[in-house]
């Protein structure tokens, strides 16, 4: 959850986190693991990792030694919901015209809009 106050925007406007969150929808990972898949210094992945941290997208456990980043679904709420305004532009209704004869019905030949 977003604890505190990082906008969630701000958070995925980096190319890098974006990518992280892209490696993170597969499954849990190390941050060491992490940082090999970037030509960066393992702070500068930390770094990235706070900020999407902080605005909820991720959490990390300590597991052993080791720390295990992984997508925190609860985080992104607030995209979900500022996504949904533009539903119909995302997802336009679809208009279907000559629906095929179902068994035992008549021919249809009136328009149906799917959501």
């Amino acid at each position: 959850m977003n604890t505190s106050g990082q906008d969630i925007f701000q958070a995925i406007a980096d190319p890098t986190r974006r990518q992280i969150l892209q490696l993170l929808s597969a499954g849990s990972m190390t941050i060491n693991a992490l940082s090999d898949q970037f030509d960066m210094s393992r702070p500068a992945v930390s770094k990235h990792l706070k900020v999407l941290h902080d605005s909820g997208m991720i959490n990390i456990k300590d597991v052993g030694r080791e720390r295990h980043c992984m997508l925190d679904a609860s985080g992104f709420q607030g995209l979900s919901q500022w996504l949904k305004q533009f539903g119909n532009i995302i997802n336009p209704p679809r208009i279907i015209e000559d629906v095929p004869q179902q068994k035992g019905l008549k021919p249809a030949t009136s328009i149906v809009i799917v959501c």
